[in-house]
């Protein structure tokens, strides 16, 4: 008997099928992906919204601790089991880098810079996941992989010196500290994501991390709530909810299912998502030196996809 199957007068081997399964995966990933971008792009606007009203870290503290409540009330209604011991590890970092780190060094980098500048560092995100990627996920991508994802993230370095009016190194060093440590949290997630599932593992990042967060959202709290207006409420609802949990639903789901370096790329179309916002719901000033650098890097994306 032959070992292919037909369906519809075609002949598909079992090679065929398994290069179709891994297509279709690998679209799949990329779409869920992007929505997890999407999602992502509102994160450094509404941060800088919120820290109008709140103090930096007590923004890291309350958006971390409203998501942990949310994402332990999620595990419990669908009885998903206790993460295996050899797991925490792998949650501590990604609580480290994202839950903490990641929030934290963000919100005080923008007392110092607008959103629209701090948005184009979004840029060197893909090539931090890629290498921790390697590190972390065993991942092996093609040589011109790095050279375009270089020339992305070396775009956005040349943005960062270039002095574009709001510029300050304290804030560009802290942008910079963020993307490491997120890039570290992106690989590991998705890591363990091919195990445990996209959302639950942010969401056991989540819970892992609630008593240390809710003990920094008491010690933190503002001396008064006089004065905080409907715009930094609404920044830190955002931040919480679709920030802290529901993009990395998405997000992680499409780097396990489309690979860490592959599907990591998107995050170069973060920065032109951002300066829409930026420019539109903040009215922040988007420079051409912005659209130059986040176009020369969208181009990067295409290319680093296609040898990923």
């Amino acid at each position: 008997m032959s070992d292919s199957k037909t369906l519809s007068g075609k002949s598909w081997s079992g090679k065929s099928w398994a290069g179709e399964g891994r297509s279709s995966a690998s679209l799949e990933g990329w779409g869920s992906g992007l929505l997890g971008v999407i999602i992502f792009s509102g994160s450094l606007p509404a941060t800088r919204v919120a820290v109008a009203g709140f103090s930096p870290l007590f923004l890291t503290s309350a958006r971390a601790a409203i998501a942990a409540l949310l994402g332990a009330a999620l595990l419990a209604l669908l009885r998903q089991p206790w993460p295996e011991r050899k797991d925490l590890v792998s949650l501590t970092i990604v609580a480290l880098g994202v839950v903490i780190g990641f929030p934290l060094l963000t919100a005080l980098a923008l007392q110092h810079i607008t959103s629209a500048h701090s948005i184009v560092f979004i840029g060197l995100l893909p090539l931090s996941t890629a290498v921790f990627g390697v590190l972390r996920g065993g991942e092996r991508p093609k040589p011109l992989f790095w050279l375009f994802s270089c020339i992305g993230s070396a775009t956005v370095g040349a943005f960062a010196l270039s002095g574009d009016g709001s510029a300050s190194l304290a804030g560009d060093l802290l942008m910079i500290a963020a993307i490491i440590v997120c890039g570290l949290g992106y690989a590991e997630g998705a890591a363990l994501s091919r195990r445990l599932g996209g959302w639950q593992v942010i969401s056991w990042a989540l819970v892992l991390s609630a008593p240390v967060v809710l003990l920094m959202t008491i010690m933190t709290l503002p001396p008064s709530w006089q004065g905080i207006g409907a715009p930094a409420w609404l920044g830190l609802a955002y931040v919480s909810i679709f920030s802290m949990l529901v993009g990395f639903v998405f997000w992680y789901r499409g780097l396990a299912l489309g690979g860490i370096a592959s599907v990591g790329q998107l995050q170069l179309l973060q920065p032109f998502f951002g300066l829409v916002l930026a420019g539109l719901l903040l009215h922040e000033q988007v420079r051409w030196s912005m659209i130059a650098a986040t176009m020369l890097v969208v181009a990067c994306v295409v290319f680093a996809r296609r040898f990923a």
